[in-house]
């Protein structure tokens, strides 16, 4: 019969617990893990899948126009790095990709926010008609694009 009577003021003492004082503990430790977790580094690859015949093509242009955006945001530091590859061997047609660009921001939150390039553009580019006129064509002898955003995988935790 105690059993009974102790049991549910168990119940209830933990759930106050939880919802009164642990809650607030509990929803500061979130927080704290939130905000960690938002300063670090937050890493996005950009695939590009080019018409055959063209590659070299679109990398000049990409060399010449948009990489230097991107060097002027590694000033600015919301980004870190900026890497990319091209593969040694040729893929399947719908594996093909022909370079990966892989970008490393500050973090996530500034990785998924809405940058507005076109101030650092007009700044970078002068001649505002060229410039457009050649992304115009990068982006024409593309087949395809798509951005991947990866996670660090520890190989060596349990």
């Amino acid at each position: 019969m105690r059993v009974r009577t102790i049991v549910p003021r168990m119940v209830v003492m933990v759930l106050f617990w939880f919802t009164a004082g642990g809650g607030i503990t509990m929803n500061a430790l979130a927080q704290e893990g939130q905000s960690k977790s938002d300063e670090k580094p937050s890493v996005i690859e950009y695939y590009y899948k080019v018409k055959w015949g063209y590659a070299d093509e679109f990398i000049r242009l990409f060399k010449k126009n948009h990489y230097p955006v991107l060097r002027k945001q590694i000033e600015m530091g919301r980004i870190l790095e900026v890497s990319a590859v091209t593969p040694k061997f040729h893929n399947t047609e719908e594996g093909r990709w022909d370079y990966r660009v892989t970008i490393r921001f500050r973090n996530a939150a500034i990785a998924f926010s809405d940058f507005d390039s076109e101030p650092l553009n007009r700044e970078l580019f002068p001649d505002q008609e060229t410039f457009k006129k050649e992304e115009q064509r990068r982006f024409e002898i593309l087949l395809a694009h798509w951005d991947l955003p990866v996670s660090p995988l520890e190989l060596g935790k349990k």
